[in-house]
């Protein structure tokens, strides 16, 4: 790494269309949040000996991707397959997990109509799975969608209908998206299909069933096995955590960050709640991975009323798991189901020992994250937990996946903000807000809440990489990470250490990010 001392802070280097502040020689950066962006970014300072601290408001590291705990049990948040070809955040996977770092086998199924779907699609699966009369419509209607697509593609409805046709959209995608969403397909925009189906059509799913398709390994979409750390996720973050105090960082729990002063243009304090009450961390430089809405309300002082309304409009998906805990060895052999029956209200199940067998303590018994999409003001969040528990015990038995009586203990985790939503007006909310805190010189924002963008957890690494490099004179667009239709997952990096970051990144050949069939939450 080039030596970069002695240069001046106030003399700015431009990132994307804005520009940053470098960094000097006992600079203290404050990071707010402990996820997986804020820690990546904390890593990589703490090892170049920066002043670095992070302030997370909870009693765990990790955001969405931690690992609760139960009674001996773990629980992943969401469901997190570590793949990625992104090399600096494969590196850091295995730098910190090493051994840990286990090769899963892949399998995940649509549940409809009491069948199980191949998911990805597969054409001959998924044709025989609705009867001889639904296939040949289904036909019908892809050919009639690729005959005579819809010009534009704004909506989440428009996208998928020109790929799969409508018949395969109402019964594969419509249902399940509004469930997990709670707004209709027409409000969605098409960029997040974008974002989480890229590249997929009907067209090529019979073509990946095929044996001339010689390229079927090199795409993510149809992989057949995934890294994931032994006990869950959050054992990752834990490790990443620890190094970080070993080079002399802090990380800080319950530390909630409530007010950020910016003064000509800079910030120069951050205040935090903490178990000691009102403290203020000084700071030359600040990465936030905290909803924008909150980061907005937090700035002192206040930003204009519209950039406040902007803030207040941006709207988010919270996620409550209900835990199941089954007196019996295996189920269903899948990672998770993703729950397309209309009857319930379950949107997704996990099956935990099917992640790592080391997350459930006792072999002869399995056990279910019963995954509930929802706002805070519905059930059933609303719901305390022992009616949460009773709903997942009776939607698990009208799905037929399991009997009730088998369940012998449950508990239930919640989780705010889960998911940033892209209705019809957040675009243009997010650029509003962008605008300001642009001009905020030593401000930077990165990952999932932080940029309202739907990245997977290497996205969200990798953004934190790109602003740690900007903060020292490159110049990297991190918003241009998993945005625009035609984005490539493959990027072709130097060989910096896993504690370094992407200097240049360039994209390679086009590769398919597909998660699941309409929401890869």
């Amino acid at each position: 790494m080039s030596d970069r001392k002695g240069l001046d802070r106030t003399e700015g280097q431009s990132a994307g269309n804005r520009r940053v502040d470098r960094l000097r020689p006992g600079d203290r950066t404050v990071i707010v949040g402990g996820g997986p962006a804020g820690l990546t970014a904390a890593l990589m300072l703490a090892r170049q000996g920066r002043d670095v601290c992070v302030l997370e408001a909870d009693d765990t590291v990790g955001g969405i991707a931690r690992t609760e705990r139960y009674d001996g049990y773990r629980f992943d948040i969401g469901g997190h397959r570590f793949f990625t070809k992104i090399e600096p955040v494969q590196r850091l996977w295995e730098e910190l997990l090493g051994n840990e770092l286990l090769t899963v086998k892949r399998l995940s199924r649509i549940y409809y109509q009491k069948k199980f779907f191949d998911y990805p699609l597969r054409a001959r699966n998924a044709l025989a799975g609705v009867g001889p009369g639904n296939a040949l419509l289904i036909l019908l209607s892809y050919l009639r969608a690729h005959l005579r697509p819809t010009p534009t593609e704004d909506t989440f409805e428009q996208w998928v209908t020109n790929r799969f046709g409508r018949r395969l959209y109402k019964i594969f995608f419509k249902t399940y998206t509004e469930k997990v969403w709670g707004i209709p397909c027409t409000e969605i925009r098409a960029e997040w299909a974008a974002q989480r189906i890229k590249g997929l059509s009907l067209y090529r799913a019979i073509l990946s069933a095929s044996p001339v398709n010689r390229r079927s390994e090199d795409i993510k979409t149809l992989i057949h096995e995934f890294r994931y750390p032994r006990l869950g996720p959050g054992q990752l973050w834990e490790r990443c955590a620890s190094a970080i105090e070993k080079e002399g960082g802090r990380v800080l729990l319950g530390h909630r960050v409530e007010g950020i002063e910016v003064r000509d243009g800079k910030v120069d304090g951050v205040w935090a709640d903490t178990p000691d009450g009102g403290q203020r961390f000084e700071a030359q430089h600040v990465i936030s991975t905290m909803p924008l809405s909150e980061l907005v309300g937090a700035l002192d002082p206040s930003p204009p009323r519209g950039v406040g309304t902007a803030a207040r409009s941006l709207r988010y998906r919270d996620l409550v798991v209900v835990v199941l805990i089954l007196e019996q060895s295996d189920l269903f052999p899948d990672n998770w189901l993703y729950i397309h029956e209309p009857g319930v209200r379950v949107g997704r199940i996990q099956n935990f020992k099917n992640w790592s067998p080391d997350l459930v303590p006792d072999s002869s018994r399995t056990s279910l994250g019963m995954e509930y999409f929802c706002f805070q003001d519905e059930q059933p969040w609303t719901m305390d937990d022992e009616e949460a528990i009773a709903m997942a015990k009776r939607e698990l038995g009208a799905l037929r996946l399991a009997e009730p009586s088998r369940v012998v203990d449950g508990t239930v985790f919640r989780m705010p903000r889960a998911y940033p939503i892209y209705d019809a007006e957040y675009r243009e909310h997010v650029q509003k807000i962008r605008s300001h805190v642009d001009r905020i010189s030593n401000l930077h924002t990165v990952g999932r809440n932080g940029m309202h963008k739907y990245n997977n957890q290497d996205h969200s690494m990798l953004t934190a990489m790109m602003a740690v490099r900007n903060m020292e004179g490159e110049r990297h667009d991190i918003w241009s990470v998993n945005t625009d239709y035609e984005y490539h997952e493959e990027q072709f990096m130097d060989r910096r250490p896993a504690s370094g970051g992407p200097p240049n990144p360039k994209h390679g050949r086009p590769a398919i990010r597909h998660e699941s069939p309409s929401a890869s939450v």
